[in-house]
């Protein structure tokens, strides 16, 4: 992966781009949602100058030891950022990294971060890419659509990380579910 140029990718309904500073007042709308974020493992944004903030955080994951990539989703039917999703926490040497991703609650139920993700994925595996072997997610037990479009991408539960989350001011479980390179996807 060049750290250069930004991994543009396509979809029939989305095109997955860098996110950039115009983004901020979209990123808001979706990070601010309680709900849209319950589950995301931070606290909900207060104001523009976080979600302003949450543009910089992104853009710096390239440039980390530890790299990452973070897509935002735009609809192409009307070029409106919808969320984002992203491979972070590159380990090189190990060729595993974390998947993490949200979406604008208006945005549910259309399938849209599936189609998004099976961008991505094929992308972070190929050495084009990241050259990935292993991408983990770390889902809440109660995120329930969480669970069943990460069934559907192939990944596989392997336990539960005890406590390794706090937002909202207490601690969370979360389930660890990992796809390897050679794991079959479901039709």
């Amino acid at each position: 992966m060049s750290e250069n140029s930004f991994p543009d990718l396509q979809t029939e309904r989305l095109r997955l781009r860098e996110i950039v500073a115009a983004d901020a007042p979209a990123l808001l709308d979706i990070h601010s949602d309680r709900e849209a974020m319950r589950w995301f493992g931070t606290d909900p944004l207060q104001d523009l100058a976080q979600a302003e903030q949450l543009v910089n955080t992104f853009a710096s994951w390239r440039l980390l030891p530890a790299p990452g990539t973070r897509w935002g989703l735009e609809r192409k039917s009307d070029g409106q950022l919808i969320g984002s999703c992203g491979l972070f926490n590159w380990n090189r040497n190990w060729r595993r990294c974390i998947l993490g991703y949200e979406l604008a609650r208006p945005a549910w139920g259309q399938g849209l971060m599936s189609e998004a993700l099976r961008a991505v994925l094929p992308w972070g595996y190929s050495p084009q890419g990241m050259a990935l072997n292993r991408v983990e997610a770390m889902i809440h037990a109660e995120n329930a659509p969480s669970l069943k479009l990460a069934e559907q991408l192939g990944f596989q539960l392997e336990g539960r990380l005890r406590e390794v989350a706090f937002w909202g001011g207490r601690h969370h479980d979360l389930l660890l579910h990992a796809r390897l390179a050679s794991d079959q996807v479901p039709g």
